[in-house]
């Protein structure tokens, strides 16, 4: 393929890149729109650093994905520059032999991906075959990187670099391992000059990396994307933009840390979010939604932060992402937020039982369904229904002192969808002093019956459960997803009307909070 036809495929339909099926839910190709959207954030924060300048236009400029796929960032980079510095190097093909060999660069997740990229950028799967647009290369690679890594076993059997399982992936040679070159090293720098030949300063790191790996026997998946974002930022490059899923911004396995360290730098520039992932990702589901961050190494300040919900975009907005433990993505409930908390109320967290309080998961089987005396009804889900055993007062062996009290149980996990407006939480049930729960249960406790009912009515309202959805990312409701969700007196029956009086909620602000969540039905409670 000569170069006119190689890159004159600008607006022809289809593009294969829209095309293709993702291989997994851990590598999610990126839909050419989307790139290009990253790419238009980058190139606008250049000309602003740059008294306008053009960076499609400046041959000195290094692009790096190092965790191309389909090579759909390497490709639209090149095209962008083609065009760009057709003034610079008017011959086309001297033009396209620079771009290839000075300034675009990728590593492969996977030896098909790789091949993959290599086509999508040099229109051959061989950098230096016959198809390819450029003959500068004496290799099969040319500048997208590929070699399988091996994972580095912990006599705990998993990988100190990813984290990744031994009883999971440690597959033999003729299957993929998963062991991501850019995160296996101790030396990213050493690393990226032994892949390229060279000491490599890169101007621009973009990409989509990899989200998750299965692990402990494929029983839960552990997040990876935020190991290449700080790996990334070990090249020092000027600008980096990733598209990651969004839970990091306030749960998810093991991001504590990584929460912390986003939320205090002062180089992320824009924050772009999308809580539907099918917004960016068309059949695909990466629950809490995706999110992309422009991270400039020389801004300090206020980030400006985008929300995209379907044809609905607010921002961008100048936001201190720093403000609280955990990112309130809605700019909209800030104002709300401000109005609660400045009560300096005690959190009605501080009523809550944690996580598997009395000890048993939500499959636990140890009790039965026929009451004899002395027994404890046992509150429990099963396949998305509600249903009570019975258990013998010495067979609790934790959180006895909480068997003897009335409680609120609320489900610990509730998924709605991603569609707005949300019910946000399963619905509340009364259990009766004495009682106990499965972990399929949170719980309130409280004193008496009335007390109960007064809590109860005071979960159902929008207000409650708003305050609740400004930290809860996921499906799950823990412990700290209540805790800007104010105690009250628990001697009346509560309504959004008085919530909203009391705390000075605007009409506006009610029309937001309503358009955000739903009424909830208090009917048919054995749903969970």
């Amino acid at each position: 393929m000569n170069i006119e036809e190689g890159f004159a495929l600008r607006g022809r339909n289809p593009d294969v890149l829209t095309c293709i099926a993702n291989l997994s839910n851990d590598e999610v190709f990126t839909p050419p729109e989307f790139a290009n959207r990253m790419l238009d954030t980058v190139a606008a924060a250049w000309a602003a650093d740059h008294d306008g300048a053009d960076i499609w236009a400046d041959q000195t400029v290094k692009f790096l994905d190092p965790f191309t796929k389909s090579g759909v960032f390497l490709r639209e980079v090149t095209k962008r520059l083609i065009m760009g510095l057709e003034s610079e190097i008017p011959n086309r093909q001297e033009r396209v032999d620079h771009i290839l060999t000075q300034q675009v660069f990728g590593i492969g997740t996977t030896q098909l991906t790789s091949l993959m990229a290599r086509r999508s950028v040099y229109c051959s799967k061989f950098a230096n075959g016959k198809h390819s647009v450029t003959r500068r290369f004496n290799s099969e690679v040319g500048n997208i990187w590929f070699e399988r890594t091996e994972h580095s076993w912990t006599k705990q059997d998993k990988c100190k670099y990813c984290g990744a399982s031994k009883m999971t992936l440690d597959r033999g040679k003729d299957r993929e391992s998963h062991a991501y070159a850019f995160i296996h090293t101790d030396d990213i720098k050493a690393l990226i000059a032994e892949m390229f030949g060279d000491e490599m300063q890169f101007d621009v790191i973009i990409g989509n990396p990899p989200y998750q790996l299965a692990s402990d026997g494929g029983t839960r998946d552990v997040p990876i994307y935020q190991k290449f974002v700080d790996q990334a930022k070990n090249l020092q490059p000027r600008y980096l933009s990733m598209v990651i899923p969004s839970r990091w911004m306030a749960s998810g396995l093991g991001l504590t840390e990584f929460r912390q360290t986003m939320l205090s730098d002062k180089r992320i520039r824009e924050l772009v979010d999308f809580p539907a992932a099918s917004d960016v990702f068309p059949g695909v589901e990466v629950k809490a939604g995706v999110c992309y961050f422009l991270w400039d190494e020389s801004h300090n300040g206020t980030c400006n932060v985008t929300t995209v919900r379907g044809n609905e975009v607010i921002g961008p907005l100048a936001r201190d992402l720093n403000e609280y433990d955990v990112f309130v993505r809605e700019s909209r409930a800030i104002s709300i937020l401000h109005k609660v908390l400045s009560h300096q109320e005690d959190s009605i967290n501080s009523i809550l039982a944690r996580d598997k309080e009395f000890g048993w998961t939500s499959n636990f089987d140890g009790f039965h369904k026929k009451e004899a005396e002395g027994d404890i009804p046992l509150y429990y889900i099963r396949k998305m229904k509600r249903d009570v055993g019975y258990i013998e007062r010495a067979d609790v062996k934790k959180s006895r002192n909480l068997i003897d009290c009335w409680k609120v149980l609320v489900p610990q996990a509730f998924n709605g969808g991603d569609g707005l407006p949300h019910q946000i939480l399963g619905k509340p049930l009364i259990a009766p002093d004495p009682s106990v729960c499965t972990q399929s249960f949170l719980f309130f406790r409280v004193s008496s019956e009335e007390e109960a009912k007064s809590l109860k009515s005071y979960y159902s309202t929008r207000f409650f459960r708003f305050l609740v959805s400004v930290r809860k990312i996921t499906q799950h409701a823990t412990h700290s997803t209540y805790l800007w969700v104010p105690m009250q007196s628990w001697d009346r029956v509560w309504t959004d009307g008085d919530l909203y009086k009391k705390y000075g909620i605007t009409s506006e602000e009610q029309e937001y909070i309503a358009s955000q969540v739903r009424a909830m039905d208090l009917g048919a409670e054995d749903d969970a």
